[in-house]
């Protein structure tokens, strides 16, 4: 009962603060809602589920805040029908709430240990139109087709030339850029026909992507 209460009293918490940035969409919080962030997160950090700070995970990982991960969320503007790639799925929050928004989501990551926990909370949730795989994401994901959306977690120097090649005209991604002065900005890429559209939005603390999957964890 009382996990419920924190629970419940850290949604409205997080609403309170989205909403003082302009992110307002019911079926948007409804999915959040819906997707309990403490069964997210480490026991030891359970009362922070709804914080705006960073969580550290396995694998030497760590999850976005509660805002962050709902603020993309928003950001990409996931519609009903459309198929998602999430390439970084780490703890699994931000790939249960899209797979909420979307048709079909498939998220991957180089951490095995990461994609099993991940896997067992969709399981435990009930989401079956999320596709968690142990994968390299330098290259996005050969032989799925196209996106409708695309996010990544982790950072790339340079607008990856696989996105060009992954994503639906009238398709939208959304990637960490790491700048030449070291900051990591989140940056929205629309594509209309084979041409892309950049908007740089905010800064974001995520790190450089690692090539291969990881061999040990």
């Amino acid at each position: 009962m009382k996990s419920a209460m924190v629970e419940k009293e850290g949604f409205a918490a997080l609403v309170l603060r989205l909403r003082a940035e302009g992110i307002s969409d019911i079926d948007l919080l409804t999915a959040v809602e819906q997707t309990p962030r403490s069964q997210f997160v480490p026991a030891q950090f359970a009362a922070d589920a709804y914080s705006s700070r960073t969580i550290p995970i396995d694998c030497g990982a760590f999850m976005e805040s509660a805002d962050m991960a709902v603020k993309l969320v928003h950001r990409l503007q996931v519609k009903p029908g459309q198929r998602v790639l999430e390439i970084g799925t780490g703890s699994g929050f931000m790939t249960a709430v899209l797979g909420k928004r979307a048709e079909r989501v498939v998220s991957i990551d180089r951490y095995k240990t990461l994609v099993e926990m991940a896997h067992n909370r969709m399981d435990d949730l009930g989401i079956r139109n999320v596709v968690i795989r142990h994968a390299d994401g330098t290259n996005g994901l050969v032989g799925e087709g196209t996106f409708d959306r695309i996010i990544s977690t982790a950072a790339f120097p340079t607008l990856p030339r696989f996105f060009t090649e992954q994503i639906v005209s009238g398709g939208m991604m959304i990637v960490p850029i790491t700048m030449e002065d070291g900051r990591c900005v989140m940056t929205r890429f629309s594509k209309t026909g084979s041409r892309f559209e950049r908007e740089e939005m905010f800064e974001t603390p995520y790190l450089p992507i690692e090539p291969h999957i990881a061999r040990y964890l």
